[in-house]
């Protein structure tokens, strides 16, 4: 009896017409495969484009701007006198910085105008050098500031002359 009950409901039911349950539905499929789709695309052509694959012509200013850096002629350097400083320590223990500078120039000519305003150099180096801690020269990273500053105070005392680096032939902390 049990099988014959199963069997009149079976004939009653309209397979076809039941919802089937599981399968991905036309927003769900929009949702999790089309849309991860589309955003891998944009994602692949931002990434290739930044990186140079669509010629964007962004490797030839670095180029050019290598080229520039590089000397021309032979590299002409400039000495000046060594400095003694006494270096801000807030405290009443003095310290002292004992400092020899290499200016490097454009060219052999630079250096007599170098000579004739070699007193602002001095001056400026000076009064920048006194006002340091020494915390502020420790590890290569403060004497990159360091030389930074001071190319920047150089070229801004000899304005005509184009001073390309500052380079430390003696640095003695004391």
């Amino acid at each position: 009896m049990a099988d014959q009950a199963i069997a009149d409901t079976d004939e009653g039911l309209d397979i076809e017409a039941v919802p089937r349950k599981g399968g991905l539905s036309g927003k769900k499929l929009v949702l999790f495969v089309a849309v991860p789709v589309l955003l891998l695309l944009i994602g692949g052509g931002a990434a290739a484009y930044f990186m140079g694959l669509f010629g964007g012509g962004t490797e030839e200013p670095a180029v050019e701007e290598s080229a520039a850096k590089e000397p021309s002629g032979p590299a002409v350097f400039y000495d000046l006198p060594d400095m003694l400083v006494n270096l801000n320590t807030g405290t009443r223990r003095a310290s002292f910085l004992k400092i020899s500078v290499a200016l490097e120039v454009t060219s052999e000519k630079d250096t007599a105008a170098l000579q004739q305003v070699q007193p602002r150099i001095v001056d400026s180096f000076q009064v920048y050098l006194r006002e340091l801690r020494i915390e502020d020269l420790s590890g290569s990273a403060g004497l990159q500031r360091l030389r930074e500053e001071l190319l920047l105070r150089v070229n801004a005392a000899a304005h005509p002359v184009e001073i390309r680096d500052v380079l430390f032939k003696q640095m003695l902390v004391q």
